[in-house]
């Protein structure tokens, strides 16, 4: 028995939580779409945001040395990354981040490389700031996506792609790169010109036995034409008090990029954002350590049970806590799909085709919740697809 409290399933209907915002008409509705996790917050978090309610004034703050050291201390412990302090960059989100990314080092028409299927937020910020969107397609081969690095550097040829955002882990495929795949991608962005974004939030989530490689530790010169984003948010799920940090050692790049974020306006923190990360990285390191083998558990069964007693192929993670469903092998159209996961099977997924083309006829399941949750869903599916015949 553990110290922490992965069992209980929390009510989170009445707390304005996106996820769970169709069940307050809909109660029925088992929620396994967004990587928002439906377990309790351990108590050092509860803590630092008592400890402010009660002592605090509720008005403009800094971040603290004692914040940046424990970024220093995460990154050089977890990750084995030694930052140095001015280096961090400390802003509300990864997503806004690669907006300010995007607008800092790119113009409008520019092309900006993806590799899809991968988290929609993507797609829609290179569009949205009119930068010419280029997807790459991952290949999928033994059970997990790969990259097709000819088929990579024929695109920043074709396309003189001007940026490359890339995610690692990858979001919605669990990939967890090699050293050897990213330094191929490296020496493919030295050779072309071709600044990288890194999105690593999903850094500390790794599993199974594989370990995480930050971009920047590679080699010493990919420093000099990359960025790596990452956030406390994911791991310790505190998204909703806002606070990441962009890794930029590289001066020029740096003053180049925090340029762009007051011109933004995108400067300040929220100071619950500051708390909850500095006690994150302080205090979390046992919770996530009990957290791991949790999440191993439940995507273990997710991938056993669906693969068992129906013909959902189901991609199992290296790391993070989503699954890539694919439901190709039924007679279905991709909207009949989704259809029948909300009508019959009562179970809300992520739709794949919002990660791109690749998408089609697939879903994602977030399997951060309470086992007996992750059961109930696993068995509403098979319930609803199990006698499904092949195409």
């Amino acid at each position: 028995m553990g110290r922490f409290d992965f069992t209980t399933r929390p009510n989170r209907l009445a707390q304005h939580s996106v996820k769970w915002k169709s069940s307050e008409q809909d109660p029925d509705l088992l929620q396994m779409w967004v990587a928002d996790m439906d377990f309790l917050p351990f108590p050092e978090i509860q803590e630092a945001v008592t400890q402010y309610a009660t002592n605090y004034i509720f008005g403009y703050t800094y971040a603290s040395d004692t914040l940046y050291q424990s970024i220093m201390d995460w990154e050089k412990m977890e990750h084995g990354y030694e930052v140095e302090r001015d280096d961090i960059v400390l802003i509300d989100g990864v997503v806004p981040a690669i907006s300010v990314a995007l607008q800092a080092f790119t113009k409008e028409g520019d092309a900006v490389l993806i590799n899809t299927p991968v988290y929609p937020p993507f797609a829609r910020t290179v569009k949205l700031n009119q930068r010419q969107l280029v997807a790459h397609s991952l290949i999928k081969k033994n059970g997990r996506f790969e990259l097709d690095i000819d088929q990579l550097e024929k695109d920043f040829i074709e396309h003189q792609v001007k940026l490359y955002i890339f995610c690692s882990p990858h979001n919605p495929g669990g990939r967890v790169w090699t050293t050897e795949e990213l330094a191929q991608i490296g020496y493919l962005c030295q050779k072309h010109g071709v600044l990288l974004i890194s999105d690593e939030i999903h850094q500390d989530l790794v599993l199974f036995g594989h370990r995480h490689t930050p971009f920047h530790t590679v080699d010493e010169t990919f420093k000099d034409f990359s960025i790596i984003l990452s956030s406390a948010t994911k791991t310790f799920n505190i998204a909703g008090t806002k606070n990441s940090f962009a890794l930029i050692p590289n001066a020029g790049l740096r003053k180049q990029f925090t340029k762009q974020q007051l011109r933004n306006n995108q400067h300040e923190i929220p100071a619950l954002g500051l708390l909850t990360t500095e006690a994150a990285f302080r205090y979390g390191k046992p919770w996530l350590t009990e957290l791991k083998p949790v999440l191993e558990r439940n995507i273990r069964f997710v991938a056993e049970y669906l693969s068992s007693h129906t013909k959902i192929e189901v991609m199992k993670p290296e790391g993070t806590y989503l699954l890539w469903l694919d439901f190709s092998a039924y007679a279905l159209s991709h909207e009949e799909i989704q259809d029948k996961l909300r009508k019959e099977a009562r179970v809300v997924l992520n739709d794949g085709i919002t990660f791109g083309k690749e998408g089609l006829y697939h879903t994602r399941f977030n399997a951060a919740a309470p086992f007996e949750t992750v059961q109930e869903a696993c068995e509403r599916i098979a319930a609803a697809f199990g006698h499904k015949t092949a195409k």
